[in-house]
C-alpha cells in the first residue's frame, strides 16, 4: 500500500475518478485519508489541469488515498507515464499535512515549461473551477 496526492481528474467524480479507475481494473477501491494542499501553481490544460511546485505559490487543493501497488501502473497509465520516457507528468514523493499528521505521497506535477502561455487557476481548486467554467 502506499499514498497519492491527487488534484486534477483524478479526485473523485472528476472524468478519471481514481476509485472508478481502480474498480474497472479489478484493484481494491482506494481509502480516502483526507483533503491536503501544496503550495504550487495550477494551470489549465482544458480537459485536465497541470500542477508546478512553487513554494511562492497558492494552496493546491487536492485529496489523499491510501491506495493498493498494483493501482500505481493505472495511474501511471492514466497520466502517461512510462518507463525511461520523459513525459508531460512526473511521478514524485511529497509529504503533505492531513490534519496535523504528516503523509508521504506519490502525486503528478508537470514540467515547469510545458505551462507557458496557459491560464494559471488562481483558486488552486481544478474542481471548483471546471464548474464555474461549465465544464
Amino acid at each position: 500500500m502506499q499514498n497519492v496526492f491527487v488534484y486534477g481528474t483524478l479526485r473523485a467524480g472528476e472524468i478519471n475518478d481514481i476509485g472508478s479507475a481502480a474498480a474497472r481494473n479489478d484493484i481494491s477501491a482506494p481509502t480516502l485519508l483526507g483533503s491536503a494542499t501544496l503550495r504550487g501553481r495550477l494551470f489549465d490544460f482544458g480537459a485536465y489541469p497541470g500542477f508546478v511546485p512553487d513554494d511562492a505559490g497558492v494552496h493546491v487543493r487536492g485529496d489523499v488515498y491510501e491506495i493498493d501497488d498494483q493501482l500505481v501502473a493505472v495511474l501511471d497509465e492514466i497520466e502517461q507515464v512510462y518507463p525511461g520516457v520523459e513525459g508531460l507528468f512526473m511521478p514524485r514523493e511529497v509529504t503533505v499535512d492531513i490534519e496535523g499528521a504528516p503523509v508521504t505521497c506519490r502525486y503528478y506535477p508537470v514540467q515547469r515549461d510545458a505551462v507557458k502561455g496557459l491560464p494559471e487557476i488562481g483558486s488552486g481548486d481544478w474542481v471548483k473551477h471546471r464548474r464555474s467554467n461549465g465544464r
